[in-house]
Formats: structure tokens, C-alpha cells, sequence
């Protein structure tokens, strides 16, 4: 191991090795605080021919390699356990290898960050759709590797549908690449799907083929009050229909929620619409010159009549529908700065949506008093961050022991209604255990198998996932 640094060298260069406790430092803690980890040494690499050459080295000497992205992960997914590991962080291979407008794709390597492949799109007129909080620092590969989601589901997919195909690095420092914008292609197992999702524990993805869509011409935003979630589920379904699926993001925000963002964010605006126990932060858009404006004014007209819709302000500005994002995207932010949380990434069936709240409800009553229910994030694709507060004023110790009853009651009332108990932020680390308890048996077996047989040693980000 003490030659471990020169070696590693050999393949990058010496200024691309880290060992220095202050240059390791950001690399082995956790976006949320919740891990600190420890390593040999961070590598960077600014190839996948590197990778390779590291990768193979690595599986030949056992030494552990996790992948980080932006480590911007909420499950500790992307830090290392190990202090004979090495991470393999990817800032450095952050180029767009590939803009292809007329098939509506793009290559890019894995240290691109969202937001660069975002604006790459546009600068040809298309729109990579995945919306994240954290678009400016997350990076593509993180985002296939744990099947990123965000706030445009409902429209266009999750990272998996947004991927043609991906270049990776397996445990023995083979090179899988498949980048071509095929739509149609039946030769054998879909490789690259089981690479997206792994979390690093299969390969190491170093570059991706995405798909583009045409960009929108006209949006049309709100923020709607409505009385029960279960009006969400009948206005999810109007919208669809009367705008012809333009349909991009219906959010679901609580009061509760609302009123933490407008205490504890200073940028917020009261959204002045008549105080309600929900709301939708509503949008739709539209590649073609439509009045999607008056369309969306009609079908929340119809539904007010319908009693689904109890008051609505349409955005009149793009400085005004960034005032109704940011109530929407300022929640996380809002409820660090309040206290304590207890955090739950839940998906259901859409239509299980109201029945899961009310008797998750019921569960944070019972079972966690000191705090209160702040449920919210993507009812059009079934998945709410099922969060609780601490209360002001009440014990944080007493708090903080609610954690592991409460999270074992909302997982298993989630299982009773068909869902996951990790919607889109993976497992990493944080839910290996909850993993173990809620899969299949013949599928987590499947599962440690296909694992045994691409990375028979274990190097791959171990201690993850399975």
C-alpha cells in the first residue's frame, strides 16, 4: 500500500493522485453528513482508457475502488468504507464527446455535470430533460449509476429511459461500449440497463448516450390549491388529457411544507393564492407555439367547478414561475435550517397516493409526536418525500429515537401498497438493510449473482447496495 500512490500515478500522472488528508477530505464525506469515510487515495482520471488501466490493476491487487460523481447522494452511496480503497472521482472527464440534433442525441462523459449537459442541449436547440436540485454539481455518470428521477418523471422517465446507451469499465478493466442513438436493438441482454442503477457495484460508467427532445417553445406554470390530495389524482388526469400529455411536473406541496419554505428561505414569495392544506406546483409544456396559458386557465376553471380546485395563480412572468419553482425546490433547504428531520423516499401507485398519506398520517401521530408530517415531492409519478419535522419546542433526543420504529412502519404500510421504499435515491449504503427485508428471495439472490459473476473479488464499490 505505501506504493500504492506511485503506481496509481503511473496511469494518470502524479498531480492526478490525492493522499493528503485536506485533498481527501471532500471525497469521504457524505452529502448529508451521515458517513465519513476514508481511503488510500482519491484518483483522477481523464479517460476511460485510464479507468481501464486502474480497474484492471485494482481487481489484480483486491484494492477496493468506489466511483463519485458530485457526491451529491442522499444514501451514502458514493463513500468509501475502506481505508485501503481508492475513490475514482471523474471531475476531469467532463467533456461532451457528441451533439447529434437531427437524432436527437448527445455523448457525454460521466464528470459532465447535469447542468453542462443541459446547456449543451439547448445550445442546439433540444432539451435534455432530467431537473434535479442539485444540477449544477451532480454529474452524469452519478445520475445513471443510481437512475436518477427529479421533478420531470411524469413526462419523460427516469434516468433509465433517458439513456440510449453507455461506455463502462468492468471489474477487470474490460470496456464495454455501446454509445450509438439506436432506438431499435434485440441483440441479447440489455447490458447497459443493468449497468444504470447499480450504483458502481457492476461497472464503472464512464460516458453515456442521451436522449435529446425537442425543446419547448411555451410553458404555462401554477400554483394551485386544492382540498385533499385525492383532488391531485383526478386534476392529474384532466391535465393529461386536455393538453394532450404536455403534462411535465405536478408537484405536491403540503401547507406545512409551504409555511417552512416562506419562514426559513428569504428569497420566498407567498405564492397569494387562499390558504390551503395542498398544493400542486403545476406545469405545462409545449415544443409547438400553443396558448397553453388559456388552456391551463380552462381545465383549472373546470376543475374549481368540480370542487377539485379551491383557488390558482398562472404564473404571468418567467420571474414569477421562478418564484413558484423556487417554493417547490426550496423545501429541502427550508427544512434543514428548521431542525431535525426524518426522512422517508417513498413511491406508490398514483392512485394509493391519498390512502398512503392519511394512513401515514395516522403512523407520524402515533409514533413520532414531537414531529410533524411534511409529505411532499412528485404525486404524478407516485413518489413523495415522506419527511417528518421536529416540532419546535420538543426534545431532540426523544426525536431522533422515533427514527427506526417510524421508518419500519412507513416501509412496511409502503410494501402493503405495492411500493419501494427508495423511489429514486438508491440504497448505497443507508438502505442495505431495509433492501435485505423487502426484496423478493429469488431476485436478490438474482441480484448477488449477476454481481459475483462481473465483479467475482468484490472491488466495486463494496459494502453497497448488497
Amino acid at each position: 500500500m505505501d506504493d500504492l500512490p506511485r503506481r496509481l500515478a503511473g496511469f494518470v500522472g502524479a498531480g492526478a493522485v490525492l493522499t493528503a488528508p485536506a485533498d481527501l477530505a471532500p471525497y469521504l464525506l457524505d452529502h448529508r453528513r451521515l458517513y465519513q469515510g476514508s481511503a488510500a487515495a482519491v484518483v483522477l482520471p481523464e479517460t476511460t482508457a485510464q479507468v481501464s488501466q486502474i480497474l484492471s490493476f485494482c481487481n489484480a491487487a483486491r484494492i477496493p475502488v468506489v466511483p463519485q460523481g458530485g457526491n451529491t447522494g442522499y444514501v451514502g452511496g458514493a463513500t468509501p468504507l475502506d481505508a485501503g480503497s481508492i475513490v475514482l472521482a471523474f471531475g476531469r472527464m467532463n467533456r461532451i464527446r457528441a451533439v447529434d440534433a437531427a437524432n436527437f442525441a448527445l455523448v457525454a462523459e460521466a464528470g459532465c455535470t447535469l447542468a453542462a449537459v443541459q446547456q449543451a442541449a439547448l445550445q442546439v436547440d433540444r432539451l435534455f430533460p432530467l431537473s434535479l436540485g442539485s444540477e449544477g454539481t451532480c454529474q452524469i455518470g452519478g445520475n445513471l449509476a443510481t437512475n436518477a428521477g427529479g421533478t420531470a418523471v411524469l413526462r419523460y422517465g427516469m434516468m433509465r429511459e433517458l439513456a440510449f446507451g453507455v461506455e463502462a469499465v468492468l471489474a477487470d478493466g474490460s470496456v464495454l461500449s455501446q454509445l450509438a442513438p439506436l432506438r431499435k436493438d434485440n441483440t441479447g441482454y440489455d447490458l447497459a440497463q443493468l449497468l444504470i442503477g447499480s450504483e458502481g457495484t457492476l461497472g464503472v460508467i464512464t460516458a453515456a448516450c442521451l436522449k435529446l427532445f425537442a425543446r419547448p417553445r411555451t410553458t404555462a406554470t401554477a400554483w394551485v390549491a386544492i382540498p385533499a390530495p385525492a383532488a391531485a389524482l383526478e386534476l392529474l388526469a384532466r391535465l393529461r388529457t386536455a393538453s394532450d400529455d404536455q403534462l411535465s411536473t405536478l408537484e405536491l406541496v403540503p401547507d406545512a411544507a409551504l409555511r417552512l419554505v416562506l419562514q426559513h428561505v428569504a428569497a420566498a414569495r407567498d405564492p397569494a393564492v387562499t390558504a390551503s392544506p395542498w398544493y400542486l406546483l403545476v406545469e405545462l409544456a409545449s415544443a409547438a407555439d400553443r396558448d397553453l396559458d388559456a388552456l391551463l386557465t380552462a381545465c383549472l376553471a373546470d376543475a374549481a367547478a368540480a370542487g377539485l380546485v379551491t383557488d390558482a395563480a398562472i404564473a404571468a412572468s418567467a420571474a414569477q414561475r421562478e418564484e413558484f419553482w423556487r417554493l417547490r425546490e426550496s423545501v429541502p433547504e427550508a427544512q434543514r435550517r428548521a431542525g431535525g428531520s426524518l426522512k422517508h423516499d417513498i413511491s406508490v401507485p398514483v392512485t394509493s397516493l391519498p390512502q398512503l398519506i392519511e394512513q401515514g398520517t395516522e403512523l407520524v401521530a402515533r409514533l413520532a409526536p414531537e414531529g410533524i408530517l411534511v409529505a411532499y415531492g412528485h404525486a404524478g409519478d407516485g413518489n413523495l418525500h415522506f419527511n417528518v419535522n421536529q416540532r419546535a419546542g420538543t426534545d431532540a433526543l426523544a426525536f431522533a429515537a422515533r427514527e427506526a420504529p417510524l421508518r419500519r412502519a412507513v416501509h412496511d404500510l409502503v410494501a402493503r401498497f405495492g411500493g419501494s421504499f427508495s423511489a429514486e435515491h438508491g440504497i448505497g449504503r443507508l438502505k442495505v438493510e431495509e433492501l435485505r427485508r423487502y426484496a423478493q428471495p429469488a431476485g436478490l439472490a438474482a441480484m448477488h449473482r449477476i454481481k459475483q459473476a462481473l465483479d467475482p473479488h468484490g472491488i466495486l464499490n463494496p459494502g453497497k447496495l448488497l
